[in-house]
């Protein structure tokens, strides 16, 4: 559960941040860490002890949003978040931005659930854009040595 809960996080971490042009050889965690626009998402996942997870084989499927989506969230929100007493929920919350698996927008239709790694689905739509769960991605089929990044415009919650 906690190698799922690593993978997810650092899957998270890397989508956020835009394309990245020769990823070849670097895991999720890698290509989050390069790029600034995920630096919130990154500091998330170390924060709740996911990085060997997300830097494991994978295939895994993230869902990362980038520091913006982070910064739309209440104020206060990530920083009470990041804190020790509360990494059981950070952790929720970063693994439910993770599939197992390698799904690329190509594999996507309106409609369909993914099961998380924390234990829930998410819901993709295809009409206006691609949506996870209300999320716009807003870069698609970013490529790692371990999976596949999604870079989406809000912060998704488990229900």
């Amino acid at each position: 559960m906690f190698r799922r809960t690593y993978l997810a996080l650092t899957a998270a971490a890397l989508m956020a941040g835009p394309a990245f042009a020769d990823n070849h050889g670097k895991d999720i965690v890698d290509i989050a860490a390069g790029n600034e626009s995920f630096s919130t998402l990154v500091a998330a996942v170390q924060a709740a002890d996911l990085v060997d997870t997300l830097k494991g084989e994978g295939p895994f499927t993230v869902f990362a949003p980038t520091n913006d989506a982070f910064a739309a969230l209440p104020a206060g929100t990530v920083e009470d978040l990041l804190k020790p007493e509360n990494k059981d929920k950070l952790t929720a919350i970063l693994t439910y931005h993770v599939v197992p698996g390698k799904v690329m927008s190509g594999d996507l239709s309106d409609g369909m659930t993914a099961t998380t790694v924390q234990g829930t689905d998410v819901t993709i739509g295809t009409t206006d854009g691609v949506t996870v769960d209300g999320a716009k991605v807003v870069q698609a089929d970013i490529e790692a040595s371990n999976g596949v990044i999604h870079v989406i415009d809000t912060v998704i919650l488990p229900k």
